[in-house]
């Protein structure tokens, strides 16, 4: 009985060739990639982390290739200062970075509507009056096909006093017939504008501009009252208020740090005061590395828009410090009450731009030589804020 159980248990010997099927299959060589990893002396779980932290890096490397491209592009849309090509030359003018934005191209040929208006100045007054009439044909600008129409008149030589109708509700041919009064010289009607700007009223979020008609005073014949009908424009953008020009020279000897600055004159500076003039005087600052440093003012010069200074200044400056000056000129009213108030003011040094670059490079280019040139003054909120920026570049400075 027990040989039989024993011989119903017992299993037969393998083939050879099950054998050798099973051997095969047990020590079939491993892939590839399995077979570097082996070779690897760290755990799976290491190698996972280490191939995650490099496909990162390789992605932010891209980022950064991307992102160079595009500043580079951006960069070639204003002429770059090639320091290496001022050797001595005062011709800079197509070194140096435009002031100005680039222009955008397109016309806007949609209809915005037509204003009539009148114009009657008085020279013996210097009083301009101007009558908003009426408009035809607005531009619907309200979802149920009509606008709230408004309208704003300023002239350009003085754009802080502005003048605004009444609203009219619900239509696109309102009738205005409002009169307002602007004082204004006779010297400096030629140079300003008129605009009137029309805008549709919003109760609950900013107005609308429809459109606006400007009208350069100066191709107008004041000797007659006009009445007329102009058609709307797109509105410009918002102008720069002139604040008036500058004049004066800079002067660098670098064997003795001198720099002097002489105050010419100035012209069609801002009006200040009640009567239509102003008590103007120039401050003269130097900044070093963005800190006050030295400052002298010239003498007031009173009731004029258009001063003769004639004034020299001279600072001592070193020149292993040049490159970290700031000049700053700055232009105000004198008030015997109150408090004197800026009309503008201009910065040189190597980190302005337009103008203001190409003198202070003609300077350092030419040493010993005085460089006289005319500036427009800038709203001074502008130049503060410009001058809280780094340093863009340094200029290459003569042999001393």
């Amino acid at each position: 009985m027990a040989n039989e159980m024993t011989s119903g248990i017992t299993t037969a010997p393998s083939s050879p060739s099950n054998f050798t099927t099973t051997t095969a299959a047990a020590t079939d060589s491993p892939s590839f990639i399995d077979s570097i990893l082996n070779k690897i002396p760290l755990p799976r779980w290491a190698l996972i982390a280490i191939a995650v932290a490099v496909g990162l890096i390789l992605i932010l490397f891209l980022i950064c290739i991307i992102k160079c491209c595009c500043c580079r592009k951006k960069r070639k849309k204003k002429e770059k200062l090639n320091l290496a090509s001022i050797n001595g030359s005062s011709t800079t003018a197509s070194l140096v970075q435009p002031d100005t934005e680039d222009i955008e191209c397109g016309l806007d040929n949609e209809k915005r509507g037509r204003m009539q208006y009148s114009l009657e100045y008085d020279f013996r007054s210097h009083e301009m009056k101007v009558g908003v009439k009426q408009a035809a044909d607005l531009k619907a600008m309200d979802s149920g096909g009509t606008s709230d129409p408004y309208v704003i008149v300023y002239l350009t030589s003085d754009m802080k006093k502005k003048y605004e109708t009444k609203v009219y509700r619900k239509t696109l041919n309102p009738v205005f017939n409002e009169n307002f009064t602007f004082q204004i010289p006779q010297a400096e009607v030629a140079e300003s504008a008129l605009v009137m700007q029309v805008y549709d009223f919003n109760r609950f979020s900013k107005h609308d501009i429809i459109g606006e008609m400007r009208l350069p005073l100066g191709d107008v014949d004041l000797q007659h009252v006009i009445e007329q009908w102009h058609e709307l424009t797109a509105a410009s953008k918002i102008e720069q208020e002139h604040l008036g020009e500058i004049c004066f020279s800079l002067r660098y000897v670098p064997s003795t740090s001198k720099l002097t600055i002489v105050i010419l004159e100035a012209q069609k500076l801002k009006r200040m005061d009640a009567h239509g003039l102003s008590d103007p005087y120039v401050k003269v600052q130097l900044l070093l590395n963005k800190k006050k440093w030295k400052r002298k003012k010239t003498s007031i010069k009173k009731n004029t828009l258009s001063p003769y200074f004639n004034e020299a200044f001279s600072f001592e400056v070193p020149f292993n410090l040049i490159q970290n000056v700031d000049l700053v000129i700055s232009v105000w009213d004198h008030d015997k009450v109150t408090k004197d108030d800026q009309i503008g003011k201009v910065f040189l040094g190597c980190r302005a731009t337009g103008n203001q670059l190409r003198h202070w490079s003609d300077m350092l280019a030419n040493p010993r030589r005085p460089v006289a040139q005319w500036h427009n003054l800038q709203p001074v909120e502008e130049v503060d804020k410009t001058l809280g920026r780094k340093t863009r570049f340094k200029l290459p400075l003569p042999s001393s």
